[in-house]
């Protein structure tokens, strides 16, 4: 796994908990939290470190790893502007990672193992995604969406249909699209 996705799970740990919270899950972990944004890392790091948030925060695994990625869409705006200006709302921006992102991605973070989306607007104006990785860590994504939402200042819901880790072949999820919220 690339650096850069323990750069910023440093960040949101450090930014909701404080430094003193990162360094206990290091110190809980036994890993070094030298993470380079460019390096590749053991993917058992990462659930390691998920694993020892979930038992510090009280939290699922899978409830970790959502508000991680719910949390660092702040951090991604900031540093890569371009993906996110190019787009009025979160439905284009979801569509955009496969064809824009994705690529870009592996560009930038080269041997990089991005996971595989599938997208197909429904006639009621919801979108069914698909979610393969060996990783399994469609509750990244799911918290991606979600920051993605509050980014372009909308809301909505993510129905996880069909998820690996009930042993399913793939993670099958309907987004539903609210509008922009209310303030």
């Amino acid at each position: 796994m690339k650096g850069i996705v323990f750069n910023l799970f440093e960040e949101v740990v450090t930014r909701h908990q404080g430094e003193d919270a990162w360094d206990a899950l290091l110190d809980s972990t036994g890993l070094s939290g030298v993470y380079t944004a460019l390096g590749s890392y053991p993917d058992e790091h990462i659930y390691r470190l998920v694993a020892a948030a979930a038992d510090t925060l009280a939290m699922a695994p899978f409830e970790v790893l959502r508000w991680f990625g719910r949390e660092a869409m702040p951090s991604l705006a900031n540093r890569y502007p371009a993906y996110f200006d190019a787009h009025s709302s979160t439905h284009p921006f979801i569509l955009s990672v496969n064809q824009i992102i994705h690529p870009e991605v592996r560009m930038i973070y080269p041997g990089a193992d991005v996971p595989t989306f599938g997208f197909r607007d429904e006639p009621e104006g919801t979108l069914m995604m698909t979610y393969r990785s060996p990783r399994r860590l469609c509750a990244l994504a799911h918290g991606f969406i979600e920051g993605a939402a509050v980014h372009f200042g909308e809301s909505l819901g993510v129905d996880h249909l069909t998820c690996m880790h009930r042993g399913d072949v793939e993670c099958r999820c309907r987004i539903t699209f609210h509008g922009k919220r209310r303030g």
